[in-house]
């Protein structure tokens, strides 16, 4: 695995960085940031897409991530779409 560093939470400090990355071997792209509180968490669960199990699978979670950080969203999709193509 390669992970390439997009970006990071600019507003977050030096500790607990919401991060994205993409792993340039298969175009994946991977995500630190703040665990979703019970509330949102349990909303996910009833909104859940038609079909699919109301659960939160093992091996799964909730983050949250700031909206601020859309920017560095959309240059891990571009990186990813990008590392993607070259498989």
């Amino acid at each position: 695995m390669f992970l390439q560093f997009i970006g990071v939470d600019p507003e977050s400090g030096q500790t607990g960085s919401p991060t994205a990355w993409v792993d340039e071997e298969v175009g994946d792209i991977v995500l630190q940031s703040y665990i979703a509180d019970e509330a949102t968490r349990t909303e996910c669960v009833e909104k859940n897409a038609p079909g699919h199990d109301k659960t939160i699978p093992a091996g799964e979670t909730v983050i949250r991530i700031p909206a601020h950080m859309v920017p560095i969203l959309r240059e891990a999709c571009d990186a990813a779409e990008r590392a993607a193509a070259v498989r």
